[in-house]
């Protein structure tokens, strides 16, 4: 790249745009967003072009000395180019989803969204954690506006309830970095990565970053305020929450959680199989039963989220690397979930399951591209969603088989509840006439759902494309957490501790 900060300047570029559009008019701020995203997308598809795959482990660096310790600094690995590329990818998407769905105050929603990639990009970059702790929390800024000023009859409660939520463990969370930075006397996030808190710390500071994290993703029980958000948001909010940044705390698990508390996140391994385990079984019936479309895929998020979290907990290549490709893959499939549910609902204005029946008549290309992303949320080979579950699933059956049993019922729930809601939705006899009268897809809406069709085959088909980046990064990381890592199903042992804890007591005991 010949010194070329192309990391800062994907943080510009969107940053320009959104000043931009807070001074136009509607449809000059249309097209200042998605110029803005393209050339983001482009930069993007770049920087991927030019990583070296097996080669450092962090590239693109750029640093400058801020104040009192505090530096600007960015790069990435296999891991932050990845979730980047998925970030920039989706965000012409949404942009592309609001065109004529945003009619009031469009200049400020379509800043919001440019901001929102800005602080995206810089979470996944940043490699000073006070600086990725800046990203990440400013990153509820935007959304909330998003659901508070566009959203729905009850956006006010929801955007509330996000805000508070995802919030409140935050702060935690900064006590525990403040305390990181004080013991290691750095703010560097790679040498944070490798290291060795004292064993008695890392319990609490494992909590500490838990509070954020599982809020984030968001795991059960906190996980309530996700289907208000996305009840209440626009399409594009849901498109790009459940898209991106519910992947923030999987990504800060990968980051943190995991190489600065190995013998913590061993210790604790039980609790997070456990609450996966509730999560993909408990949301999934709760799906079952919903009569809101956007609920019905909300609370499927919850359950492959769960999924996520046991694969990364499993202390394993596979789990690891399974972990990040469902991430990347629900990334894509809940994404166009929604965009499939805002195309009927522009038409309707109800996301009532039983307004609708039959629409395979008069919206075929809909109702062929529908069924396509039920059947890769299920998991179809050929899709990105079987490669993600199958990798996820082979890495916690290495932990612990009752937790992958455990979680492949939840995966047969969800073949249910996905069906279920896809047959009452495009078959059937059509006994509204309102529905069916609905004109099928348009231009706008074939260049927003194709390329997302795409990707997800693309990924389903050759996900080497996508783990070669991440490979070299997964296996450090694995590397680390080698000395930690229980043994089988040990970690339901309650009260056994981690291979390094057994030693050290051993050794006190001689």
């Amino acid at each position: 790249m010949g010194g070329f900060p192309i990391l800062s300047a994907m943080l510009l570029v969107p940053l320009v745009g959104a000043i931009a559009c807070l001074f136009s008019e509607a449809k000059t701020a249309r097209m200042i967003a998605l110029i803005a995203t393209l050339v983001d997308l482009v930069l993007g598809i770049v920087l991927w072009m030019n990583f070296d795959v097996g080669g450092a482990q962090w590239q693109f660096t750029e640093r400058a000395a801020l104040f009192a310790g505090f530096d600007y600094a960015l790069g990435i690995d296999g891991i932050a180019l990845m979730l980047i590329m998925l970030s920039v990818f989706l965000m012409p998407v949404c942009i592309g989803a609001s065109w004529t769905s945003i009619t009031k105050r469009v200049g400020e929603y379509m800043a919001a969204f440019l901001l929102m990639e800005v602080l995206m990009i810089g979470v996944f970059a940043a490699q000073d954690i006070l600086l990725f702790y800046i990203f990440f929390e400013a990153g509820l800024i935007p959304m909330y506006l998003i659901i508070g000023i566009w959203g729905g009859d009850n956006r006010i409660y929801a955007s509330y309830k996000f805000f508070l939520y995802t919030l409140l463990g935050s702060v935690v969370m900064l006590i525990a970095i403040l305390w990181m930075v004080i013991e290691s006397g750095t703010t560097s996030v790679p040498a944070l990565m490798v290291y060795d808190f004292p064993p008695e710390a890392q319990t609490w500071l494992w909590l500490a970053f838990f509070a954020s994290f599982a809020v984030k993703m968001p795991m059960w029980p906190v996980h309530t305020w996700l289907p208000d958000a996305h009840v209440q948001a626009p399409t594009a909010g849901s498109v790009i929450l459940a898209g991106v940044l519910l992947k923030l705390g999987g990504y800060g698990m990968i980051r943190f959680s995991l190489p600065m508390f190995p013998d913590a996140s061993a210790q604790f391994m039980w609790l997070i199989f456990a609450l996966s385990m509730i999560a993909v079984v408990v949301t999934s019936l709760i799906a079952l039963v919903q009569h809101d479309m956007k609920k019905l895929i909300a609370y499927s998020s919850v359950a492959h989220m769960g999924i996520v979290t046991a694969g990364l907990f499993a202390f394993n290549v596979q789990g690891l690397e399974g972990a990040m490709v469902m991430m990347l893959s629900h990334g894509l499939v809940s994404a166009a979930l929604f965009l499939c549910v805002g195309v009927i609902y522009d038409r309707l204005h109800t996301r009532e399951i039983s307004r609708y029946g039959g629409i395979a008549i008069n919206m075929p290309a809909y109702a062929t591209i529908f069924l396509f992303f039920t059947m890769a949320s299920i998991g179809l080979p050929g899709t990105s969603g079987f490669v993600a579950e199958f990798l996820s699933l082979a890495g916690v059956y290495q932990a612990s088989s009752w937790a992958a049993f455990v979680c492949t019922t939840g995966i047969i729930l969800g073949a249910a509840y996905m069906l279920y809601l896809y047959r009452r939705v495009a078959f059937g006899p059509q006994v509204n006439e309102d529905a069916a009268a609905m004109p099928d897809i348009s231009i706008r809406e074939y260049l927003l759902l194709v390329p997302i069709v795409l990707a997800t085959l693309w990924m389903g088909v050759y996900p080497e494309s996508f783990l070669a980046p991440m490979r070299q990064d997964i296996a450090v990381l694995d590397a680390r957490l080698a000395s930690a890592a229980p043994q089988g199903d040990a970690h339901f042992e309650m009260g056994k501790g981690t291979p390094a804890e057994e030693a050290h007591a051993e050794g006190e005991a001689h």
